[in-house]
């Protein structure tokens, strides 16, 4: 059975699961479909087109699937997804899509802290840690376990790869390859991310092939020809291989 206050409103269209828990002065519209075992703090909106799957939490003021701030937004029907095993802090805005891909995508297992907005289109994987008040602009893509911290920026159209570490205060308008950590004003290569493969158990070979990439490639003036070197000397290594075929992929250009 759900727990619903008998202070929040919830649309009679809305399909929920079971086991919920919905505080007060929560509003759910219609077009929302959510799963088991959520909760709701007091003073949650979803709005029209959200798919919330299960054990989530949502604390105060955080608003959901909301209208694209984007004036190409013509009303079309899209959604915003909500996977599994996310912590929404307070005041977090979610969009959902607009005709360009149809929805934004939050995975599983995520922390979005207090104050940070993802807007339309955006796709977030599983496993991410993102700080406070940090913003992405819309179509931003941001791939699993990356950790970004406090008041950053992300350009429209920016990709940021798996397990990354983006500095507090930084803003990109490029994409941030996978493996490294970036910061600094303007915001560059810092080094691989080592503290954090090691606690997510990569073996040493593992972490060492990916840092020596990395050297190759960023020593050589033209990036196709260090990934070419990279590739040849780690033909075996996926981690290698999804460093070049992130790099050579980027539209918007990698940090240097």
């Amino acid at each position: 059975m759900n727990q619903i206050h008998p202070l929040a409103v919830v649309d009679p269209e809305a399909k929920l699961g079971d086991g919920n828990v919905i505080g007060p002065f929560c509003v759910i519209d219609k077009n929302v479909v959510i799963g088991d075992n959520n909760k709701l703090l007091n003073n949650v909106t979803i709005h029209y087109g959200a798919r919330i799957g299960n054990n989530n939490e949502f604390f105060p003021g955080s608003s959901i699937s909301t209208k694209p701030q984007d004036l190409k937004f013509k009303g079309e029907e899209t959604t915003c997804e909500i996977g599994d095993n996310n912590s929404i802090r307070e005041n977090v805005t979610i969009s959902r899509g607009t005709a360009s891909k149809g929805k934004t995508v939050v995975g599983n297992g995520n922390l979005l802290m207090e104050n940070m907005h993802v807007a339309h289109d955006c796709v977030i994987g599983n496993g991410c840690i993102i700080g406070n008040s940090t913003k992405f602009a819309g179509e931003v893509e941001v791939e699993d376990y990356a950790i970004i911290s406090a008041t950053c920026l992300f350009h429209q159209f920016c990709r940021v790869g798996s397990y990354i570490m983006f500095q507090g205060g930084t803003r990109t308008s490029q994409d941030i390859p996978p493996y490294v950590i970036a910061g600094k004003e303007p915001v560059r290569y810092a080094g691989v991310n080592l503290i954090g493969l090691r606690r997510r158990g990569f073996p040493n070979e593992t972490i060492e092939a990916i840092h020596d990439a990395y050297r190759i490639i960023y020593a050589k003036g033209v990036l196709k020809d260090g990934i070419a070197e990279a590739r040849a000397k780690y033909p075996d290594s996926k981690e290698v291989e999804y460093i070049c075929s992130f790099i050579e992929n980027s539209k918007r250009g990698v940090i240097r």
